[in-house]
């Protein structure tokens, strides 16, 4: 192992061999000729419609650098090590992308980024080729700079931070994934162009124009009360994006003043448009009132929706309704149980909380600690999550700010029983020593992130506990625990044959928008994961060569070298600092279980529930201490060159693991 993150350039040229091996010449790519294959032919005419900006070449070789850094675990800072399936990454977002490809390449289902909106107070991050990491570390121990829009590359320094960054994610994206960003007008353009290069002009899904405030600021000639949240997809035709719930407003209109069987309903029009100026004959008939015999005809220019041996059936069934007399004109009554589980989204939302909220939420959480000039509202990002994830979705936000995408995630979770993933990563800029979050004690935006996700799980744990209440009573309007756990007796559902089946008057399947479904009553349900672990961007833990030029008379200096790389790793890492940036680099989620044990007095870990990898750094290693290793059929042994007295020993474990078909990886 290198320690270095996944080789993309390589990745992308393997799969083009795949495909176009006759396109390689010396190892080398032929793009004219890659390209002719496509029916795109080489001309001169260089005036062709494209984005451009200055460095928009060395951002993409930057995306695309390895990098050299490494995830450091923080158990000390965590909640819930152990058992929890969320992260939240310290560290420069770009380099955190790189280091992530390899374990989470095409497995995040939604992206949620709040980026700087370059306003001209916006810290925007100067990225670096030399040496990302020492960068990244000279960046975090000064106060982060702002992007005014005098400088004369304004535009460009936004678009150099943020392309690479949207390159990288693209990859983590599984097919049927969404990306989320919020913007305003000051990007908003430049943003459109930047994702149809990256995600592509097809896959552009929806430009949502969020009311964000209910008084428009009147620093301007017009006061802008709204921002953007633009939505690409992996793969328009992968994508399925979910139906908003129903309001309890809009399920009030269901009613059934009949006590028909089918539950409640709500009045339709019967009629429809005559299409092309002509009618249908089969669609056009008189309806008979049964009350009074009166007939009815379509309305004008206009046919009945349904043919006469439908609409013969609606009225056996009592499905047409007219009117609360009986001597209206016919109506359909359209069943809530006919209907879809909710309504389609629309690209303007006035539904969800005002910014002032997302500024509320935060005070009530930490306190009055300033920081934060505009937070989003936990039920914002919460209405993402709904509108394009399962239950089981990874969401990563690597514009963490005040870590209100993990609070969303554990409130949903909290409310429909899910199982959804958080991943954060933020860049540990340093907070004003004049602002009231430094004299509370966080010195960083990643302390305020930290502490704002310990509080908000405690306070979704407690919220969490009191509505369910225990496993066996249902309160509120959903219904009321009678007799025992099988028998539910309520205004607004029936238990009937057993826990799973609901059949309720005003509910299906999830009830109102307002309310957890019955169902997560019903079933045994478990507490949410409110845990995160912890992880800190830095160096590798194994230690480079200085290639660095000496002269002859530094014949010294290249002997004190060669004697520093005798032992790999660094002396001041731990070993799970080693286990989890093996498990990065070999594509090995962050969250799977690390579980120590011990071979022949010597430490060994388990990786994973199956033992997935199995990892050894002690010293000493023996031909004995790798057979007893085979006994627990791990698919690949990883271990250190120092663990080996030499290069005998460490032959005879290559043929140990290789005769039992098992892997050996050396660090």
């Amino acid at each position: 192992m290198d320690g270095m993150s996944m080789n993309i350039e390589q990745t992308n040229m393997e799969k083009l061999r795949s495909v176009f091996p006759e396109c390689f010449s010396e190892n080398k790519l032929d793009i004219d000729k890659l390209l002719s294959l496509c029916g795109e032919y080489i001309d001169n005419d260089f005036e062709k419609y494209k984005f451009e900006w200055k460095g928009k070449a060395d951002c993409l070789r930057l995306a695309q650098k390895r990098s050299t850094g490494t995830l450091r675990p923080c158990p000390e800072e965590s909640v819930n090590w152990d058992t929890t399936q969320n992260l939240y990454i310290e560290g420069d977002n770009l380099e955190v992308l790189k280091l992530l490809q390899t374990a989470y390449y095409r497995k995040v289902k939604m992206i949620y980024i709040d980026p700087p909106y370059n306003t001209g107070n916006d810290f925007v991050y100067t990225d670096d080729f030399a040496d990302p990491i020492a960068r990244y570390k000279e960046v975090t121990q000064q106060t982060t700079k702002s992007n005014p829009e005098t400088m004369g590359r304004y535009h460009t320094n936004w678009l150099n931070m943020m392309y690479p960054r949207l390159r990288l994610a693209a990859n983590l994206l599984r097919d049927d994934g969404v990306i989320c960003i919020s913007i305003d007008d000051n990007e908003i353009t430049n943003l459109r162009k930047l994702c149809d290069e990256v995600f592509g002009e097809e896959n552009f899904i929806i430009q949502i124009i969020w009311k964000k405030r209910s008084t428009p600021p009147n620093d301007k000639i017009i006061g802008a009360a709204h921002e953007y949240i633009l939505i690409y997809a992996k793969s328009i035709s992968s994508v399925r994006i979910n139906l908003r719930e129903r309001t309890p407003e809009q399920l009030a209109r269901y009613q059934n003043p009949d006590n028909h069987p089918k539950g409640p309903w709500t009045s339709g029009d019967l009629g429809a448009n005559v299409k092309g100026g002509r009618y249908v004959a089969s669609l056009y008939y008189p309806i008979k009132n049964p009350n009074t015999g009166e007939e009815h005809y379509p309305p004008q220019n206009g046919n009945w929706r349904f043919n006469k041996d439908t609409m013969e059936r609606l009225l056996a069934n009592n499905e047409i309704y007219f009117g609360e007399d009986g001597k209206g004109r016919p109506k359909l009554k359209r069943f809530l149980t006919d209907v879809k589980d909710g309504i389609t989204y629309t690209s303007i939302w006035d539904f969800v909380p005002l910014n002032t909220q997302g500024s509320k939420e935060m005070t009530e959480i930490l306190g009055n600690i300033s920081i934060f000039d505009n937070p989003k509202p936990m039920n914002l990002i919460k209405e993402l999550l709904k509108l394009s994830c399962d239950n089981t979705s990874i969401i990563l936000d690597f514009f963490s700010g005040s870590a209100t995408t993990a609070h969303a995630v554990m409130q949903l979770n909290a409310e429909d029983g899910g199982n959804r993933q958080f991943i954060l990563v933020q860049l540990p800029e340093l907070c004003d020593e004049k602002s009231e979050a430094y004299k509370a004690g966080y010195k960083t935006i990643c302390e305020i992130g930290k502490e704002r996700i310990r509080r908000a799980g405690k306070q979704v744990i407690g919220n969490n506990e009191q509505v369910i209440g225990n496993r066996e009573q249902v309160i509120g309007n959903i219904g009321q625990v009678a007799g025992n756990k099988e028998q539910v007796i309520g205004n607004m559902g029936q238990v009937a044959g057993n826990k799973e089946q609901v059949i309720g008057n005003c509910l299906k399947k999830d009830g109102d928008s307002g309310q957890i479904p019955i169902n997560s009553y019903l079933l045994p349900h478990t507490s949410p994961d409110v845990g995160f672990r912890v992880f800190k961007l830095d160096t590798s833990n194994l230690k480079t060569w200085d290639a660095t030029p000496v002269e002859q008379e530094q014949i010294d200096l290249l002997y004190e070298r060669m004697n520093h790389m005798i032992h790999r790793v660094k002396p001041e890492r731990t070993d799970l600092d080693m286990i989890y940036e093996v498990m990065l680099k070999l594509g090995v989620p962050l969250t799977y279980p690390v579980t120590p044990f011990s071979i022949n007095q010597k430490t060994v870990y388990s990786v994973g529930d199956d033992c997935l990898l199995l990892v050894c750094l002690a010293e000493t290693v023996q031909p004995e201490d790798v057979e007893q290793m085979t006994e627990y059929a791990p698919a690949k042994v990883i271990i250190s060159r120092d663990s080996f007295a030499d290069d005998t020993a460490m032959a005879n474990a290559y043929y140990i693991l290789r005769d039992h078909g098992i892997e050996l990886k050396l660090v």
